[in-house]
């Protein structure tokens, strides 16, 4: 089983960082108004770009490791990828 780190573009412009081992499902979760509470209000989203883990441990570090990058550093990810 794979899991999978992602950022999401908001419909405002804001960016939001999440993981999950089924990235088709979640990211239909978050277009229904039912995912994180942040995407709720700021629909649709879109993604971004993501990184595919073995375990999700690693897909949790990364994750919290992107909540702690500025915009500037995400955006720079983003045009990487």
């Amino acid at each position: 089983m794979a899991f999978y780190t992602y950022l999401l573009t908001c419909a405002d412009g804001t960016l939001y960082a999440g993981w999950t081992n089924d990235l088709e499902k979640r990211l239909g979760v978050h277009n229904q108004g039912k995912g994180a509470k942040y995407t709720r209000a700021r629909l649709p989203v879109a993604l971004a770009a993501m990184w595919e883990f073995p375990s999700q441990s690693e897909a949790m570090a990364w994750e919290f490791a992107l909540k702690k990058l500025s915009r500037k550093r995400k955006l720079a990810l983003i045009a990487a990828q």
